[in-house]
């Protein structure tokens, strides 16, 4: 039985990782449940799961969930420090991190430090620190399961082809509700418009990123350091069904695709379960109902942030880890109103070109410049909001 820590429960990739768990009773158990702010729902998760530890971020909801958890075995702890520390636990067989933004970079290098495998849905602690991250699973000797399902897609189609030489790979957008859109149209777009994707149930913060095409920037950036292609090898088409989850094409021209319904739980299962299948009970893809599957290429013209991810990729550096924090703030400010849609890709840029740039980032380079960046972007919004 593998013993699971989930940092972020209460996020959709969370709620939908403990789906999964109630279906393999005898394959998971629940060791660790963590949450930032959402301390009712940590409680409920808590109460129903019986971890051993959890784990609240936001200090001052500490009283409140540890009187709720009085009455049971349950450890309650908070704060940064306890978030990092739990992942060390020898209790601890893998860590789901679902963690939004930056949040997860530090816990994922405590987990892999303590030789903790880690199911990575947090796409930011790639794009933030690809090039310190990576080594240190290696040396380590701790496989990086990635949840997403685009670069789940990737490592299901590697499998067994690691003696093959990879020339493209090739990642799927749904192109989010305003595929198609102009500059024009996008000017005038809302927060209401903007949080209904079209295809997939996430978070604001991944919904917002996903109708600006940022979050498929990151997830090129975060393939990158997955899969040791270069930015000229990959590609971003836009599949508005979100059948095709993301392709790799070989040397010889031959392209492998993983398809299935969009349903986070199917890679979230594979990940915590890798490297067998296990069976499951979602709902199966039926090309019946999909007579027609559609690609067409992504408009970077329009949608700049994609282009951004792509600049800050080829330039190195800590230059994503700039982008990563500006837009960060820039998604926060547009979900307060304080900012336009097409003024969260003018304030990426904007810190990307005026943050410092450093070459070989160390972890504590990491660190400052996501700080630096977000004071020069919270300064950009002051100046600049509606």
């Amino acid at each position: 039985m593998k013993r699971i820590a989930i940092l972020g429960s209460t996020g959709s990739i969370g709620t939908q990782a403990l789906e999964v768990i109630a279906e393999h009773l005898s394959e998971f158990s629940v060791e660790v449940l963590t949450a930032q702010n959402q301390a009712d729902l940590l409680i409920t998760q808590a109460l129903a799961w019986k971890p051993a530890h959890v784990v609240i971020g936001n200090e001052a909801k500490y009283a409140e969930v540890k009187a709720a958890l009085a009455g049971t075995q349950i450890q309650v702890h908070s704060g940064a420090k306890a978030l990092e520390e739990v992942v060390t636990l020898d209790s601890v067989d893998i860590v789901l991190t679902a963690l939004v933004g930056y949040a997860g970079l530090l816990p994922t290098v405590k987990a892999i430090k303590a030789g903790k495998p880690i199911a990575l849905a947090n796409k930011e602690t790639l794009v933030v620190a690809g090039a310190l991250i990576m080594p240190l699973a290696r040396e380590m000797g701790v496989p990086i399961l990635p949840v997403d399902s685009e670069h789940s897609a990737i490592f299901q189609c590697l499998m067994g082809e690691s003696h093959n030489p990879i020339e493209k790979v090739i990642l799927t957008a749904s192109g989010g509700p305003f595929r198609g859109f102009s500059r024009e149209q996008l000017a005038q777009v809302t927060r209401a418009q903007a949080l209904k994707h079209p295809n997939w149930s996430m978070g604001a913060k991944i919904t917002i990123d996903s109708a600006s095409l940022m979050n498929k920037g990151l997830e090129v950036i975060e393939a990158a350091w997955l899969f040791d292609v270069k930015p000229s090898e990959i590609e971003v088409v836009v599949h508005p069904q979100s059948i095709v989850h993301s392709l790799v094409q070989f040397e010889d021209g031959s392209i492998k695709a993983q398809l299935g319904l969009p349903d986070m739980k199917l890679p979230i299962q594979f990940a915590l379960g890798y490297p067998n299948r296990m069976k499951a009970s979602f709902p199966r893809f039926d090309f019946r109902q999909y007579p027609s599957l559609t690609f067409e290429q992504a408009d970077t013209q329009t949608f700049r942030n994609l282009g951004l991810a792509f600049q800050a990729l080829e330039k190195g550096g800590n230059q994503a880890c700039l982008l990563n924090a500006a837009n960060e703030v820039a998604v926060a400010a547009f979900l307060e109103d304080q900012i336009g849609f097409l003024a969260m890709s003018d304030l990426n840029e904007y810190c990307m070109n005026q943050g410092t740039f450093i070459a070989n980032p160390s972890l504590e380079d990491y660190i400052e410049s996501d700080k630096l960046s977000r004071i020069m972007a919270q300064e950009w919004v002051d100046k600049n909001r509606k």
